[in-house]
């Protein structure tokens, strides 16, 4: 027991200590996959994410938001208990992708224009995978059918939706104080006179998150890069081949769905690579990660969460939800309508 205490305590060292032992030992392909990762993300991630992170600074500076939650207040206030400001992160987040719902969150948050438990209400559900990937990435290039895509993308926004109505019960009893007046006051209005500080911070704030982005990129381009070199996924495959069994999942997806676990394009990418007679089963467990979004997007959500007085805790619950949810209205979508059961 003494031993088992010991262990728990020092396991993140452990595995700290573990980590740079396996950049040494694997470094020849590590430094290919970090290549590789820093390539992703000046060329894909930087491009598609970084104009979006501009833009939102900006529009928080403005009375969008104001305006959005007096259209959408009969909308948000019933169905997730938020208020109507909320509407702008919902749409954006499904909009843009991971991870611009949590940090839209996150700056109203700081900004004060919803209360505490409003935003941890927000941050359960307005962090989602962006339609352009699930459509265009996922479903074209990944499956090669349209179909898949508008599959993946219908189920992942219904379970978006259902965890949303369920987190209105979040802290239902309890209120914080907010002053929704703190943004729309005139020294914090985006004008012509304070454009170019506005301007400055606003890409400053965006380049700080992009950095950090890429630095989980490369991060998990390399733990990956050691998974696979290791006998790591052997093991899990062994461990798990009865629990396969069970549930007719054949064995060889167990290991690419653990590495979409860690990050969800490697993860599905390999998914959608395996051909076996029933492919419902890699269309539901692609569901379930972008339902997920990973331990690489968890990670960068909490270094922008962590900025704020905000728990963790709603979103890392409501990422689950979401993807177990996605999985079943996957399964369900499959069942009932034939143009989505592509089994042979």
């Amino acid at each position: 027991m003494i031993y088992v205490i010991k262990i728990r305590k020092y396991i993140l060292s452990i595995l700290i200590l573990v980590f740079t032992i396996c950049l040494v030992i694997f470094s020849s392909s590590n430094l290919l996959a970090a290549k590789s990762g820093l390539l992703l993300w000046a060329t894909s991630v930087v491009p598609s994410l970084f104009p979006f992170f501009v833009a939102t600074e900006l529009i928080s500076y403005t009375n969008i938001p104001k305006i959005l939650g007096k259209i959408f207040n009969s909308f948000m206030k019933p169905l997730f208990n938020i208020g109507g400001e909320g509407s702008f992160a919902l749409i954006m987040g499904i909009i843009s992708g991971y991870p611009i719902g949590a940090k839209i969150v996150c700056d109203f948050r700081k900004k004060d224009i919803l209360s505490k438990e409003e935003c941890e209400r927000l941050l359960s559900f307005t962090n989602n995978s962006g339609p352009l990937f699930i459509l265009g990435t996922v479903g074209i290039n990944m499956f090669g059918s349209t179909e898949i895509g508008f599959l993946l993308l219908i189920t992942h926004l219904l379970a978006c939706f259902t965890v949303g109505f369920i987190f209105r019960f979040w802290k239902k009893n309890y209120t914080s104080s907010n002053n929704k007046k703190v943004i729309f006051s005139e020294s914090k209005k985006l004008s012509l006179s304070n454009l170019g500080e506005v301007l400055s911070n606003s890409i400053f704030n965006a380049t700080s998150t992009i950095m950090t982005i890429g630095g989980f990129i490369v991060l998990f381009s390399v733990i990956i890069s050691i998974i696979k070199k290791s006998k790591l996924l052997k093991i899990l495959t062994f461990i798990f081949y009865p629990l396969s069994y069970i549930s007719h999942i054949p064995s060889n997806l167990i290991a690419p769905f653990f590495i979409g676990i860690l990050e969800i394009t490697n993860g599905i990418s390999i998914i959608s690579s395996i051909h076996i007679r029933a492919i419902s089963i890699n269309i539901i467990l692609s569901a379930f990660l972008l339902g997920l979004g990973g331990v690489s997007v968890f990670l960068q959500v909490l270094s922008i969460v962590s900025k704020t007085d905000l728990s963790i805790k709603p979103y890392f619950i409501g990422k689950i939800l979401q993807g177990f949810l996605a999985a079943f209205y996957t399964f369900i979508f499959i069942q009932i309508f034939p143009i989505f059961n592509l089994n042979l």
